[in-house]
């Protein structure tokens, strides 16, 4: 059996023989994983559940709630609102962090089945509309390869949309159009909405959903929809950088730094600049996918006919004009 001897030479049995070979560099083992977290992503799930509760239960105008309350230095309005739509908080609550949590739990199942470190989710309460910024979790993908960053990257956005086709088609079954689209806000409608509506018969004139039109099933899978368009965005670590770079390795980066630019290019032409935080977040991030811990490995026709068509979800769900307030 050969053995490496010396750096540089190749001995077998008592006869040794020089090689160009350069002895391979030692590899740097990984630091240990960290314990799981449990006390901040339960506190965090707690005040996501009040905040989304809070934000259907006041018709999905909080921020209304909390100036009348600061105006008459009362809480009345505050207790009034939950005791008449205490319903609509619920439904909200139930249906919005039920696609959260699927897309989340997508990822986390993942990360076990393949031992990757990963935390709990963490959810990002927010007190006004639309209750919560989402959720994420905490992975080492240093320890992953391109097979497993592909699995668990696409896991969620599926997962999600499990949960969130449905929520979003009874939702859409519910849209009353005897009111105007008036009220404090629109809402653009993405692709897939629009067809749901043309299927129920529910297809209006307009391309927006006003305030007083919408129902919790739909602003809540609105809600995922968006969540699940801008994940699958194919730049930087979020779930659809995850898939380009399984599928193309380094092109990858052409096409990340090309979806920036296109970007920077639709908020400069549209002037619509409510993504410019998105955006900022990402270049942080840096646009460019990491190497996973083995890009050589060929992921398959079948990952790769999956993550194909999976580029087509941001098309699908994402509203590119997303939501804006009367009066703007």
């Amino acid at each position: 059996m050969p053995r490496q001897s010396q750096a540089g030479s190749l001995c077998h049995d008592n006869e040794c023989f020089m090689s160009d070979a350069k002895p391979l560099p030692p590899v740097k083992p990984l630091p240990p994983a960290r314990p799981r977290r449990i006390a901040l992503p339960v506190t965090l799930f707690c005040l996501t559940v009040c905040t989304t509760f809070f934000t259907g239960a006041a018709l999905f105008a909080p921020h209304s709630i909390v100036e009348a309350c600061l105006n008459t230095h009362d809480f009345q309005p505050f207790r009034r609102t939950i005791i008449s739509h205490w319903p609509n908080g619920v439904t909200y609550t139930l249906a919005l962090l039920g696609i959260l949590l699927a897309h989340e739990m997508g990822h986390f199942v993942a990360t076990l089945l393949y031992r990757i470190p990963a935390s709990l989710p963490f959810f990002l309460p927010m007190p006004f509309l639309p209750g919560t910024l989402g959720a994420v979790i905490g992975m080492d993908g240093r320890r992953a390869d391109r097979i497993q960053i592909f699995d668990i990257g696409l896991a969620g956005p599926l997962a999600g949309l499990v949960v969130a086709v449905p929520v979003m088609w009874a939702g859409v079954c519910q849209l009353d159009y005897s009111n105007p689209a008036l009220g404090g806000f629109q809402m653009d409608v993405p692709l897939l909405v629009r067809w749901m509506m043309s299927w129920a018969d529910k297809q209006s004139t307009d391309v927006f959903i006003g305030q007083l039109q919408n129902n919790p099933l739909f602003l809540a899978g609105w809600v995922g929809f968006l969540i699940t368009g801008l994940n699958m965005m194919p730049v930087s670590q979020l779930d659809g950088g995850h898939v380009i770079h399984s599928l193309f390795g380094q092109h990858a980066r052409l096409i990340a730094r090309s979806f920036v630019l296109l970007v920077i290019a639709y908020m400069v032409l549209s002037q619509r600049i409510q993504w410019i935080v998105m955006l900022a977040l990402v270049m942080l991030m840096g646009p460019i996918h990491p190497p996973t811990r083995n890009d050589d490995l060929d992921i398959g026709w079948f990952r790769r006919i999956l993550g194909t068509v999976s580029l087509a979800i941001p098309v699908l769900c994402f509203p590119p004009r997303a939501l804006w307030w009367l009066g703007e």
